[in-house]
């Protein structure tokens, strides 16, 4: 769901403990990282045009721009028959919040701004939920450092600015409404208490809504959580929040399972890959919104105006990871689906479904053999080049008489918009790095194999081995929980993912005279990542083109005491 100034862009999210990617791979800043999980059943259950009537239900909310009038009237799009809209698209993540902490049950919102949950003295919240989750609600009092906020706090004005809050002299707190496209709504007011942030073993203070009123599909049960996370840009999200205080760069990046589990993981923080192609992010507008500039099939450029996908109130092309299909303006989805269909048609069988495109496709023909190559082309020579799997839904499979046998029926998974939005969705974002560089003003992508992302449990090594303030690294092992916030003035060294495999190899050429390598690190506010890997001893002859790494930290931290873990990076 997304509130009306905002798009909805919904994850599911389970924490993770620890950031964890290749060598090749580095996490900017000071990331957090959540395990993606899907809590619906695989796309090719579902019919095409239920698909459909869940994404354009949800579009009225992309659509609407953010205005310093709270009850401008929205912009929606009409839908025929009936559907479940929680049949696809719902993911979530678990936040601590207060003292003593709980766990609350969050959507997780691409497009919305602010993180709220439900009040104790909520009317309308739902006290279960069909997925089997334990229902929580947030009791101010109960938590030791919780505060409201006043309509005088700054960050309350800061709020009203964004359309974010609202305040009446009623009881002075900061106070919120929001309205969604189907007529939901969540009313509150905002308070102050303690996020906590497990891989770092540390909280802090954000400010969140507490809902008193709910309403509409936010009131039913089948597909309740505690509340919604927003992931927009605006200065009460809790990106924008953590990222002021130090705590966070101000990015999230996300990788997308591309299989029928779908899942994936969410990074507080931008994934930096070699290979990563960036786009400006179009300036001043509520989504993530980029400039396409022309559409190719075959390395050939579609004859279509330019101007279709130019950025304005209602138009313009939108990243959004909570649409699960890819949406195209009127006037180029005609020579999209026509230049692909062109192409196909001469080697599969095109068979009818409901006015999609979709084919016969047997085992003995190969999809890529078959499909022609996408190109999406934005601004700053920046293309994103898509393969059949990313524009082709399989959506079942039929007896073929002809054939004699079972063919698959796969479907172009994008479907024509009113007007000059285009938008695209899972299907196109799907096994690729999707990083959000709000601090940049940028979106970055790249093909990523998302299956392949490894984590280690807190169990296995509770610590987290991103941060080298000064600190020595000995083969050994796994530092757990440090604390390096008070180094944060000290001198900084950014790594690439190649001067890291460089100062990891000669780690180990030549060793110290106690037989133990080691390498200094001047790094107090980056983070390395690493892919974590548990392992009996030290493999030996030590092998640059496989490099396994046995690290410890030396914590001169004097707050906390030598602790360490044994932990593997390969």
């Amino acid at each position: 769901m997304a509130r009306q100034s905002s798009s909805t862009g919904i994850l599911v999210l389970s924490t993770a403990a620890v950031v964890v990617v290749n060598l090749v791979m580095l996490c900017d800043g000071f990331p957090t990282t959540m395990t993606l999980q899907r809590t619906f059943p695989a796309i090719r259950d579902v019919e095409l045009s239920h698909l459909v009537a869940h994404d354009k239900a949800r579009h009225g909310r992309l659509l609407q721009q953010s205005s310093t009038n709270a009850s401008e009237v929205v912009i929606d799009f009409p839908v025929g028959g009936t559907f479940n809209p929680y049949l696809v698209g719902l993911y979530y993540t678990t936040v601590q919040l207060g003292s003593p902490s709980k766990d609350f049950y969050v959507q997780i919102d691409t497009g919305s701004d602010v993180l709220w949950v439900s009040c104790s003295s909520c009317n309308g919240c739902p006290s279960k939920s069909g997925l089997n989750i334990p229902m929580t609600s947030f009791e101010p009092k109960s938590s030791s450092s919780a505060s409201e906020i006043s309509c005088s706090d700054d960050r309350c004005t800061k709020g009203i600015q964004s359309s974010d809050a609202t305040c009446t002299s009623q009881n002075n707190l900061c106070g919120y409404t929001f309205k969604y496209g189907d007529g939901s709504t969540s009313s509150g007011y905002y308070v102050s208490d303690n996020l906590y942030l497990d891989e770092t073993n540390s909280s802090s203070p954000v400010v969140f809504g507490c809902s008193t009123t709910v309403s509409g599909q936010l009131t039913k049960t089948d597909r309740a959580v505690d509340g919604i996370f927003g992931f927009g840009q605006q200065s009460l999200s809790v990106v924008s929040q953590l990222a002021s205080q130090g705590l966070t760069p101000h990015a999230f990046s996300h990788c997308l399972k591309g299989d029928d589990n779908g899942g994936g993981i969410l990074v507080l923080g931008e994934i930096v890959d070699p290979s990563m192609i960036y786009s400006p992010l179009v300036p001043s507008q509520s989504h993530y919104n980029l400039n396409l500039q022309s559409i190719s099939v075959n390395g050939k450029a579609l004859n279509i105006d330019p101007s279709v996908f130019a950025a304005s109130a209602n138009g313009g092309t939108i990243i959004d990871s909570g649409t699960t299909l890819a949406y195209l303006a009127e006037s180029a989805y005609d020579p999209f689906v026509t230049a692909i269909d062109a192409a196909a048609s001469q080697y599969v069988q095109q068979v009818p479904s409901k006015g999609n495109y979709c084919y016969l496709i047997t085992s003995s023909e190969t999809m890529s053999d078959v499909f022609p190559q996408v190109s999406f082309n934005f601004e700053g020579n920046a293309s994103m080049v898509l393969g059949p799997q990313d524009y082709l839904l399989q959506q079942g499979s039929v007896f073929d008489a002809a054939l004699q046998g079972v063919a698959e029926v796969w479907c172009i998974g994008f479907s024509s918009i009113q007007g000059g939005l285009t938008i695209l969705g899972d299907i196109v974002l799907k096994d690729k790095i999707i990083v959000y560089d709000i601090a940049g003003q940028r979106i970055g992508w790249t093909n990523y194999n998302c299956k392949s992302l490894s984590f280690i449990s807190s169990l296995q090594c509770n610590g987290f081995l991103l941060t080298f303030p000064y600190r020595r690294l000995n083969a050994g092992e796994c530092v757990n929980n440090v604390d390096l916030r008070e180094d944060r003035d000290s001198e900084r060294t950014d790594y690439t993912g190649k001067q890291l495999v460089e100062d990891f190899a000669g780690a180990f050429d030549p060793m110290d005279g106690d037989g133990r390598s080691s390498i200094r690190v001047h790094a107090p506010w980056s983070h390395v990542p690493l892919v974590y890997r548990t392992q009996q001893s030290f493999p030996s002859p030590y092998t640059p083109a496989a490099p396994l790494v046995h690290l410890s930290v030396n914590n001169r931290n004097r707050k906390h005491p030598h602790s360490y873990r044994d932990c593997w990076f390969l």
